[in-house]
């Protein structure tokens, strides 16, 4: 036994759902509040050793050997900063964005960049025994030059940092 709906009713739903894809949904931003900004002036402190630093924001910052040991960087910020030679050793910088970021000689031994975007950014020369890269987003080229120096595993996670990296 089939059911069949009146014409009107049918008509009157395929209408409801026009209306409903076709209207505007309201926007839900997130709010700013909790997002600290660092801006190259602001920058001045180099030693983040240990601080819970969640999301925040470091705009073309001078960062070169400052010193994030250790710290909660979940979901901060790089853009176009300079981090040459600093300190990520330990720091948990899981869903992160560093674009067009430089951690030429950084060392980011057992380090969680889980899921973390780092297009564009260079890492030469940085320590990365023991990091954690699951999900991240490299460029290739820099993927297979951290393979060249990939080895361990990370002691919080317990992934390979080779396979972390996709290396073969």
């Amino acid at each position: 036994m089939r059911l069949q709906l009146p014409k009107f009713v049918l008509t009157l739903l395929v209408l409801i759902a026009a209306l409903l894809v076709m209207l505007p949904m309201p926007a839900v931003a997130a709010s700013s509040a909790a997002i600290r900004a660092y801006d190259d002036a602001d920058a001045s402190v180099k030693d983040y050793s240990g601080q819970t630093l969640l999301q925040a924001e470091f705009s073309n910052a001078n960062l070169k050997e400052a010193n994030f040991s250790n710290a909660d960087l979940r979901g901060a910020v790089f853009n176009g900063s300079a981090l040459n030679s600093a300190n990520f050793h330990g720091a948990n910088f899981s869903d992160g964005i560093a674009y067009i970021t430089d951690f030429a000689g950084a060392d980011l031994s057992d380090a969680i960049l889980d899921s973390a975007l780092m297009l564009k950014s260079n890492f030469r020369g940085a320590k990365v025994t023991g990091a954690d890269f699951s999900f991240a987003l490299l460029d290739r080229d820099q993927v297979l030059s951290l393979c060249e120096m990939a080895s361990g595993s990370n002691p919080v996670t317990g992934v390979d940092t080779r396979e972390s990296l996709g290396c073969r």
